[in-house]
């Protein structure tokens, strides 16, 4: 198409062609002097007898001046988007004798440069190279185990920089549709792109994003080759790439016009989890693994343990990555164009706490961070562009819930549990498992825990520092919020000490950063009811309402998805009108606490035998029961 513009005579075959247009190409390839002058065509279909019989004919009336081959790394085993078909190009020299050949890869470390001349049969090859540095881009690495929450840290990322093109690299199909759906209600003007969706919505997709009709395109790493804009500012990696060769390729869509642009990568632990696991287990569907089999997946896991040094590591990353394609390059080239030159300091930092966060989660096999995708609610196939998400087993993505008291149960969850234990016996088996997670607080195992997980003043105060900035950014939310924030972190964070002070800083921890999640989106009343005891000004000052709250309207529109926050906040509220209606506006209403599991099931049992008590009545007193419920009807 862009040749076309340009005046120059190029077609391209592909099965999505009509055969009307098919066979009006073939017919001036056959005729006895082809307008055409440039034909896009795969390696599959070079590699059919027909076409190859077409191409010798070209060939033999001296018709065929150049054979190009685009991606060449493709041709490598050992190059990162390894394709099975572009090793048939091989036979070219031997059918096209005399012909040029041209090979280009803008992703080849010397390793694959030395492969695709062996197998294309090149003949004292003209050698071509530039460096790999693109010099306009600034890389940068963000934790998401550090951070609050990921999908806000990268709306305000793209807020910041303006009406900017972008494109947002996710592992997995579901992840692009609800990563899309969070920037679009936060206001970003964007759409998701990815193989589960039909030809006509990509299509439009697509052509939306490159004439700017959309800012951003949320899409798995298939998107963007042969996609020629050159204004894109940002490209974000919201998962870990498999390899450097493929996190440069995408990162280098960002800047083609050589002006100041951005590469953002999101690390997380469980992301390199997920990838390590998928990376390993490829081949074991083969029973039968060739030496060279394992040897490529001993270099794939090579390949993306060089990402995960690139993510860990506290050395420029620039260098990093021109050291993987062989470039030996001096500290000062970089000039501060990576987060790790600009901000050492910082970057040393956030490292230490993503190890000490590392040894927790090994230690309690739990993490601070929750995000749940409103697609894990449905069954939905679960699929990246070269992975099926069902193949994964145990690797399959949790349940996981914004409240932190899904701890213990994720965790139980993940227990195995006898399959042949009745519902009964499960239940008590879960139990179990659950008051070793909850012990008594009189026990002398409570009293007598090690130091090491006693939670320090320091800590403590930054606890209340982080929901005091939770607080105000509260208050400037909802406007007409009038709190006392000094005090109100103080009580918040005293209900963190008081639930797992005692447990160990990783509960700690994941209690406090549960808090602050549920400060960033309850409504008004939520937070009267929480904060009401401390705050006397709060119901004076609450605002008129012409209709009731929305927790307690009727849901006459039809279903609506409720987050976890604001199913605290309805059981609060229908807590509230269950003891008496004029509670409703009372600061000083605190719901009665929710039970846990061990709890819940104990308040059953209780409940059980007593009514079993009840039926044990002599024959007279069922009798008159019996008649008075007659009476009632």
């Amino acid at each position: 198409m862009a040749l076309k513009e340009r005046g120059i005579a190029a077609e391209y075959l592909s099965s999505t062609q009509a055969t009307q247009t098919k066979n009006k190409i073939h017919e001036d390839l056959d005729s006895g002097k082809p307008s055409l002058r440039l034909l896009y065509v795969t390696p599959e279909l070079i590699a059919t007898p027909g076409f190859m019989t077409k191409l010798r004919k070209i060939h033999t009336r001296g018709l065929l001046n150049l054979v190009a081959i685009d991606e060449a790394h493709c041709i490598s085993s050992w190059g990162h988007d390894f394709r099975p078909s572009y090793r048939k190009l091989s036979t070219l020299r031997s059918h096209l004798p005399g012909v040029p050949i041209l090979a280009l890869t803008a992703t080849a470390v010397p390793k694959v440069q030395k492969d695709v001349i062996e197998s294309l049969c090149l003949q004292h090859p003209l050698i071509l190279k530039s460096s790999f540095n693109r010099p306009n881009i600034h890389y940068e690495v963000r934790y998401k185990d550090l951070l609050d929450d990921v999908y806000t840290d990268l709306s305000d990322v793209l807020k910041s920089s303006g009406d900017v093109c972008a494109i947002v690299y996710c592992l997995e199909r579901t992840m692009c549709d609800d990563l899309s759906a969070h920037l679009s209600k936060n206001g970003i003007s964007c759409a998701a792109y990815h193989a589960g969706l039909n030809d006509k919505l990509r299509s439009s997709v697509l052509d939306n994003w490159i004439s700017s009709k959309i800012q951003v395109v949320v899409a798995t790493v298939a998107f963007g080759m042969g996609i020629d804009r050159k204004d894109v500012r940002i490209v974000c990696h919201f998962n870990i790439p498999k390899s450097m060769e493929a996190f440069y390729q995408e990162s280098g869509r960002a800047g083609r016009d050589q002006l100041l642009s951005r590469s953002l990568l999101y690390y997380g632990i469980d992301d390199c989890k997920r990838m390590k696991f998928i990376l390993s287990n490829a081949d074991n569907k083969k029973s039968k693994a060739s030496n060279s089999q394992e040897e490529l997946s001993k270099k794939t896991l090579t390949d993306f343990q060089q990402m995960v040094e690139y993510c860990e590591g506290s050395g420029c990353r620039r260098r990093k990555i021109l050291e993987t394609f062989g470039e030996k390059v001096p500290a000062s080239l970089c000039g501060k164009t990576c987060d790790a030159c600009k901000h050492p300091n910082l970057v040393a930092k956030y490292l230490e706490e993503l190890a000490n966060t590392c040894i927790v989660r090994q230690k309690f096999g739990s993490s601070r961070i929750f995000m749940s995708s409103s697609s894990d609610m449905i069954n939905e196939d679960r699929t990246s562009e070269f992975w099926n998400r069902d193949d994964e087993g145990s690797c399959s993505e949790d349940d996981i819930s914004d409240s932190d008291d899904g701890l213990a149960v994720k965790n139980l969850a993940r227990s195995k549990l006898p399959k042949k234990l009745g519902i009964s016996g499960k239940i008590e088996c879960l139990q179990r498992l659950e008051e070793r997670y909850y012990p008594d607080k009189s026990s002398d195992k409570q009293i007598n825990k090690p130091e090491k997980k006693a939670i320090s003043d320091t800590l403590r105060e930054a606890s209340k520092q982080r929901l005091q900035n939770a607080l105000k950014q509260a208050q400037q939310r909802l406007g007409n919020l009038k709190i006392e924030v000094e005090k109100s972190a103080s009580f918040l964070e005293n209900e963190c000490y008081n639930k797992y002070g005692k447990t160990g800083k990783s509960f700690y921890y994941s209690q406090v950063a549960s808090t602050v999640r549920w400060l960033s989106s309850a409504d008004y009343t939520g937070l009267t009811n929480r904060l009401g005891t401390i705050n006397s000004s709060l119901s004076d000052d609450a605002p008129p309402e012409t209709e009731p709250p929305a927790a307690l309207s009727p849901l006459v529109e039809g279903p609506t998805e409720i987050t976890s926050s604001d199913f605290h906040d309805i059981v609060r509220s229908e807590t509230s009108v269950a003891v008496s209606p004029t509670e409703i506006a009372s600061p000083s209403t605190r719901p009665p606490p929710i039970p846990s599991f061990s709890q819940f099931i104990n308040i059953r049992k209780t409940k059980d035998n007593r009514s079993s008590a009840s039926e044990k009545k002599s024959p007279n007193e069922v009798q008159k029961n019996l008649e008075k419920r007659m009476r009632l009807q």
